[in-house]
């Protein structure tokens, strides 16, 4: 099917959160909403596709204004999916990966961090973590061992730090491949380590089997490396024009705005409604 098939066809929206959805202020603009409000109005289903996790994110709907609960919640990068009341978990890290993992990212110069009972476990606190508390509204507490990250399986472990040693990471880790995970830039500032068989793109697979959905009804819109497989997985992928160079090359359209620029909102106002 050509394009106009694909979306005159189209069931169900997906979306990225930061960087598609809205910028870093963090504020999803008046036109954003009256969107997504037009979807729903429309009887699409919507759903929020995100690192963050679930408990999080099923909080946004009626922060963000809205008077219904998105219909889909992919949390964790795919390693959640709530869909008809049900949360499924998938595959999580195990204990010796973990370590394995912070073993390898003591060369780089980063803080290690990761959602743990409700909190944020982290070996520092310092600006970027304060900031992920507020977004997060999670307490920080700080490990007084490294071993603390790795106590527990979870579904992921972060590090946050610059976009020059994010460069850095990106090109050690084209080389440095492992079966038992995968580690992906999913801010500017930020990596992201989790098991190989979880991606956005397996929450989708996973989803259209739950719900007797086609995946070429599914329309996804992201900006960065983790969200490539969602995009692939869709019958639609569409990338934010402020998108990273390789979301964009495996796009099937890229906007023409940025999410600062209601990107999102503007290429459902022009192709979907």
């Amino acid at each position: 099917m050509n394009k106009n098939e694909i979306l005159q066809n189209s069931r169900c929206i997906l979306c990225d959160i930061d960087g598609t959805l809205y910028d870093w202020s963090r504020i999803l603009s008046k036109k954003t909403i009256k969107v997504i409000n037009q979807l729903h109005d429309k009887g699409y289903i919507i759903g929020l596709a995100s690192g963050r996790p679930y408990e999080e994110l099923c909080l946004y709907a009626k922060e963000w204004g809205f008077n219904f609960e998105f219909d889909i919640i992919i949390g964790l990068n795919g390693a959640e999916l709530w869909v008809n009341d049900h949360l499924y978990e998938y595959y999580k890290l195990k204990q010796d990966t973990m370590k394995e993992i912070c073993e390898i990212m003591k060369q780089f110069e980063c803080n290690p961090f990761l959602y743990w009972h409700q909190k944020l476990l982290c070996m520092k606190n310092d600006e970027m973590m304060e900031k992920s508390s507020r977004t997060s509204h999670r307490e920080i507490v700080v490990a007084k061992d490294i071993s603390e990250l790795y106590a527990e399986e979870n579904a992921k472990i972060m590090f946050r730090m610059s976009e020059e040693e994010v460069s850095r990471v990106e090109a050690f880790l084209e080389t440095h491949e492992s079966k038992d995970y995968i580690g992906l830039k999913t801010q500017s500032t930020l990596i992201e380590f989790m098991d190989p068989h979880i991606s956005k793109g397996f929450a989708v697979n996973e989803l259209c089997k739950i719900i007797n959905l086609k995946a070429e009804q599914i329309v996804a819109f992201g900006d960065t490396t983790n969200d490539n497989s969602m995009l692939e997985q869709a019958g639609w992928g569409v990338c934010l024009l402020n998108g990273s160079n390789d979301t964009k090359a495996i796009a099937d359209e890229i906007t023409k705005h940025t999410c600062s620029e209601d990107g999102f909102a503007n290429y459902v106002e022009e192709y979907i409604l």
